[in-house]
């Protein structure tokens, strides 16, 4: 009966160490998201007419590799796009979101 609670409690004290250095080693050892330099620029939008056409446009320039996030006002009928300067660029961004029908120039870099 000792020697099977001392293994019990052998495999639970591993396996607690185990879920602390492996949640240790992801917070350690690696660059952090937010390491990465990340840009946003702002895009004013064409075409956008009714409530669905923002989302039309977060679908197409989120589509984008290397993009982000994208936080698009309906009202302003702009878009600000946050992405990976080294996998995309602001005029592909404005593509994607021309060639859903809703021409995008940047303003802001």
């Amino acid at each position: 009966m000792k020697k099977t609670l001392l293994i019990g409690l052998a495999v639970v004290a591993m396996a607690g160490t185990g879920v602390a250095y492996a949640l240790a080693g992801t917070a350690q050892g690696r660059p952090a998201a937010s390491a990465t330099a990340q840009r946003q620029t702002t895009f004013t939008i064409e075409n956008m007419t009714c409530a669905t056409c923002p989302i039309t446009v977060r679908k197409a320039m989120e589509g984008v590799a290397g993009v982000s996030s994208v936080q698009v006002d309906f009202t302003a009928k702009t878009a600000r796009a946050t992405y990976d300067p080294k996998r995309t660029t602001a005029a592909q961004i404005a593509a994607a979101s021309a060639n859903a029908g809703y021409p995008a120039r940047a303003v802001q870099n």
